[in-house]
């Protein structure tokens, strides 16, 4: 690529009123992109050296360095032996299974599905086979684990060097996403540049970026290295609490449950997440490309870190009570989306709650000067 053509291709990103995320970017935005950018990994390690060392207590760390008056070798000590380090198992283990999920990504089959249309114009399509790649994965895990090829606890093991590997590729993927987007972006008018680097490295330059047809960084880095994870972590905190005490709480499993539930009602209906905000709104920077290989399975997951050090065995009136609120909020969750997509597929000529819909008829104007038309549903839970 010449300069000329580097120079025309920046010039095909959005302009005007479009949109996406935001365009004119403050002195107090910059300042907290960069805030965000150094203090989100830092939460990460924090909580995990709060369960690693201290029974997952958030505070007791501090209240040990206070009793130490915050001095430098009582800090220097504390970083030496209390934070996570680089491990060559973390590193194998992760990226083996980045490579794993990409091979399934690519090979397994899967029915094709559409995005919403792009502030450019685009209309999408995406290989949806996120289902069929958790059965396989989760069944490779405990296949495995019972033939005795790794230790089911191995996340769980091998904890502080994940998390060391997944921010390196967090970041690595960060900044070659920014780099991609102006290198070689997959669609050049559905970037945003906002003036600030700060703020494009965090929020992100292009909205889809993809290598081929249907490869795409955004549909692939938050179901597999994200949510696939997601269950088997919690697998693995559950295998290494029966290591510990001989047996599963009912707080663990109950945990187990209701994460599974979310996670495999997300894969069966993988088509509509192509039409939520983030794959429809967001663009790609460090909020997806790290938060989606760092804090969501490692954040996400909190609560099996936390029950693996603290056994908690729930009385039956208390996991009764728990399990009502968490299936009624599971309830709710996919009630309020297939209410919202039962009118756009019947162009609003349907009931919710037993009533006509009501409906706010739209339309909107993307950047290719096309007028296009929505649907947006103003009753049922949504008019709530």
């Amino acid at each position: 690529m010449t300069a000329t053509d580097s120079k025309d291709t920046k010039l095909k990103a959005q302009t005007g009123v479009t949109w996406g995320r935001d365009r004119d970017i403050s002195t107090l935005t910059v300042i907290g992109s960069i805030f965000i950018l150094t203090f989100c990994p830092t939460l990460t390690f924090w909580t995990w050296i709060s369960c690693t060392h201290y029974q997952c207590s958030i505070f007791e760390p501090v209240f040990e360095l206070a009793g130490n008056s915050f001095s430098s070798d009582a800090i220097r000590d504390f970083i030496l032996t209390k934070t996570p380090q680089y491990t060559y198992d973390g590193f194998k283990i992760y990226f083996l299974w980045l490579f794993f999920q990409g091979i399934l990504y690519a090979v397994l089959p899967g029915s094709i599905g559409y995005g919403q249309r792009t502030p450019a114009g685009y209309l999408l399509p995406y290989k949806v086979n996120g289902l069929l790649a958790w059965f396989v994965t989760h069944a490779l895990y405990l296949g495995g684990s019972y033939l005795g090829w790794w230790d089911p606890a191995i996340m769980h093991n091998n904890w502080g060097g994940l998390l060391m590997a997944a921010n390196v590729y967090g970041y690595f993927l960060t900044f070659f996403s920014f780099a991609k987007a102006y290198i070689f972006p997959s669609h050049p008018e559905d970037r945003k540049f906002s003036g600030s680097w700060v703020y494009d490295l965090l929020m992100g330059i292009e909205m889809n970026p993809r290598f081929g047809v249907l490869w795409d960084f955004k549909l692939f880095h938050n179901g597999r290295p994200g949510i696939v994870a997601w269950t088997l972590i919690n697998l693995s905190f559950a295998a290494a609490q029966y290591q510990k005490i001989g047996y599963v709480t009912n707080s663990m499993i109950l945990l187990n449950i209701l994460h599974a539930t979310y996670v495999l009602d997300f894969f069966y209906n993988e088509d509509w997440y192509l039409r939520t905000i983030d794959i429809a709104h967001d663009h790609f920077g460090f909020y997806l490309a790290w938060g989606d290989s760092v804090w969501l399975p490692f954040m996400y997951t909190l609560q099996s870190h936390y029950l693996a050090r603290n056994p908690v065995d729930l009385s039956t009136p208390y996991l009764v009570l728990v399990t009502i609120i968490g299936f009624s909020g599971y309830y709710i969750f996919r009630a309020v989306n297939n209410q919202k997509d039962l009118v756009r597929t019947m162009d609003g000529n349907c009931s919710i709650w037993g009533r006509p819909a009501k409906v706010i008829r739209t339309k909107y104007t993307t950047s290719d000067g096309k007028v296009h038309r929505s649907l947006l549903l103003a009753s049922g839970f949504w008019g709530t």
